[in-house]
């Protein structure tokens, strides 16, 4: 039986989420779900939602992603974006959604599941576990 990825709850970012059906990460994902460890964010869920091909895969993806636990993004969390987008200035410029997803998943202590680089990144500023898909 498979591990999970981790034993803190992870907010699956979109670039984990699009791959969750790869065979090599389908038992790892499945037994991180089982624990309830994985987690969404409002972030995540409008990147995945506007994707979307029609109403019927809209209400299941949003459904699918409200059965999770939550990272919401607060005042405080959009703070703690901000702060980190002044500490990174002058290196890689990064996604105004990954610093939101990153600061609201470090808020709740929780991890973010992934397969961008970015968030290693952000880890080492809002210090947050940031757990590839593939590793």
């Amino acid at each position: 039986m498979a591990e999970p990825f981790a034993a803190v709850p992870l907010v699956v970012d979109t670039s984990a989420w699009l791959r969750q059906r790869d065979l090599a990460v389908q038992p790892r994902w499945e037994a991180t779900l089982r624990a309830g460890l994985l987690a969404s964010c409002p972030v995540v869920a409008l990147e995945l939602l506007a994707a979307s091909r029609d109403e019927d895969d809209y209400t299941a993806l949003a459904q699918a992603l409200d059965a999770l636990p939550q990272a919401p993004v607060t005042v405080s969390a959009c703070r703690a974006a901000l702060g980190a987008s002044r500490d990174l200035r002058g290196s890689r410029r990064l996604p105004a959604a990954d610093y939101l997803i990153a600061a609201a998943a470090a808020e709740r202590g929780f991890g973010v599941l992934h397969q961008d680089r970015h968030f290693d990144t952000l880890a080492g500023v809002l210090d947050f576990p940031s757990i590839r898909l593939s590793d």
